[in-house]
């Protein structure tokens, strides 16, 4: 009859093998992935942009090159996650109270006349605060 610490070791021991077994898989599809997605660019560069763009044909290599490059260049895609739509709402309703102008977009009644404003007032006024700025850095 086994022990106590002897069972806990056989655990202990099928539980990191069964991990470095899972882990070993995950790298071994994720080559596989790769070849695979390298061969699919390489059979769609070749049947499609001959033909289309006149450029050449290309080997698997190549296409694996290409293939990096344009995720160098666009981006390894990142990830949001499925909590990326909360943490951004979460992170909208923080900084929406700091927002000055939050009255000013949501009563659309004032802004009516702001057309008339500029062309009668607006414009002038506009021109004297620059002057006032232009005097007090010259002067």
């Amino acid at each position: 009859m086994k022990s106590n610490l002897e069972k806990t070791m056989e655990k202990s021991a099928q539980y990191y093998v069964y991990k470095a077994f899972k882990i070993l898989m995950y790298i071994l599809l994720g080559i596989i992935i790769v070849f695979l997605v390298g061969y699919i660019v390489m059979r769609l560069w070749n049947w499609l942009m001959p033909d289309i763009f006149g450029l050449p044909q290309i080997d698997y290599w190549k296409a694996l090159g290409i293939l990096l490059l344009s995720k160098i260049i666009f981006g390894f895609g990142g990830g949001d996650g499925p909590n990326n739509k909360k943490k951004k709402k979460d992170k909208h309703k923080r900084f929406s109270k700091f927002d000055p102008c939050k009255p000013m977009r949501t009563d659309f009644s004032k802004w009516k006349h702001y057309d008339e404003f500029w062309k009668n007032e607006g414009e002038q006024a506009y021109k004297e605060y620059v002057a006032r700025n232009e005097s007090i850095n010259n002067g």
